[in-house]
């Protein structure tokens, strides 16, 4: 009897003391908050049930405008429209302190993961997607002055129904100096260009022998100036060749640094897998794969990781990049979102591809399980 109540005072200990050293953004729930909580909604002004908007093709609709200091701790989205490939076409940007140009810029499906254009159920700690096709974000997202979010139709077809919840709280209190701003930046590459396509399979000596120390023509997930830390990136890949897509390292250049100054072994271990995911989707609080597809030109797959429990920081610069393929020989398609913080100004963002080259589609580039032959290029 005695070992069971030291049993239960030891648990109620550990989770008094977890409540009591949450992370520096999450509330301490064992003391008094002093910020005001508030919602910028879709709810019905009238008080009737038409909590929706429409936004008609080309329209800007502004979700938040408000005054700091704050924080959005929650962005909440579900979206009833009948184009198809919407995710990839509607465009979610973030602005903060009055910023001319967005500090967040993705298509609303890429920012949650869902890279390939339609919806997949995962769960992380920062990003989730539910049923029925509802969309999370829990990145701690803090402002000074103002905060602004808008998401822009860029398709044909008008959104029948937007609904959103953003909850973000205010404070009398000035943000703590050298508070990092959030980041989020959409790149693609549809294709990578691999240097060859007169290739049979990933592990024969042509392309497994060859070697790039430099990281040398990677996709980069973002390339920063200034201050910060990396928080993680989301990426989806649709192959363009048969056999793993999976080959290339991750590499992380850190303050100018011509080598990496982080490597990785292969793009499974980045994402915290094994073994080419051998066809088990997976999804974790910090990694996972929702998507695995068959190692084949179509196949389908999607990836994560966030770096929360050590951000790699960076003093004047950083560049997150990975390999297509051993030395980048494939030829794939990637889109991929990274995420981080930073002190303003940021660099400019690469302009966003219009949105008929963000839709995924097959790419003829010869190789194994294209319909170009291989004498087509090098």
């Amino acid at each position: 009897m005695k070992q069971w109540i030291l049993l239960v005072y030891m648990a109620a200990s550990i989770s008094l003391t977890a409540l009591g050293q949450s992370a520096a953004w999450q509330p301490n729930l064992i003391q008094q908050q002093t910020y005001t909580l508030h919602r910028a909604s879709s709810a019905d002004p009238t008080g009737g049930n038409a909590d929706r908007r429409k936004v008609a093709p080309g329209e800007t609709l502004t979700l938040l405008d408000t005054d700091g200091p704050g924080l959005v701790s929650h962005l909440w989205f579900t979206i009833a429209s009948s184009e198809p490939y919407h995710l990839k076409r509607i465009v979610l940007r973030i602005y903060w302190d009055g910023e001319e140009t967005p500090s967040v810029e993705a298509p609303i499906g890429d920012f949650f993961g869902l890279g390939l254009g339609y919806y997949v159920r995962w769960q992380s700690s920062v990003l989730s997607v539910g049923g029925e096709k509802s969309l999370n974000s829990f990145f701690p997202m803090p402002f000074q002055r103002h905060a602004r979010i808008t998401i822009t139709n860029e398709g044909q077809r008008i959104i029948r129904a937007l609904y959103y919840n953003i909850d973000y709280r205010t404070d009398a209190m000035p943000l703590a100096p050298g508070t990092l701003y959030f980041h989020a930046q959409y790149r693609q590459a549809q294709p990578n260009r691999g240097w060859t396509n007169r290739w049979t399979s990933n592990g024969q000596p042509l392309v497994n022998k060859r070697a790039n120390l430099s990281g040398e023509d990677n996709y980069v997930w973002f390339d920063a100036k200034g201050t910060g830390q990396y928080a993680g990136v989301t990426m989806s890949i649709l192959q363009n060749q048969d056999d793993w897509w999976g080959e290339g390292d991750d590499m992380f250049f850190v303050d100018g640094a011509k080598r990496p100054s982080i490597a990785g072994t292969g793009a499974e271990d980045y994402f915290l897998g094994a073994w080419g995911f051998k066809d088990h989707p997976f999804s974790y609080q910090l990694y996972g794969a929702p998507v695995v597809g068959k190692g084949r030109a179509g196949g389908r797959s999607s990836v994560y990781r966030f770096h929360m429990d050590s951000p790699i920081t960076f003093s004047t610069s950083f560049k997150a990049s990975i390999e297509h393929g051993n030395a980048n020989h494939r030829s794939d398609n990637y889109y991929s979102v990274a995420y981080w913080y930073q002190i303003e100004p940021h660099a400019p963002f690469p302009p966003l591809p219009p949105v008929e080259k963000r839709l995924p589609a097959l790419q003829q580039v010869g190789g194994p399980g294209s319909t170009v032959p291989p004498a087509v290029r090098r």
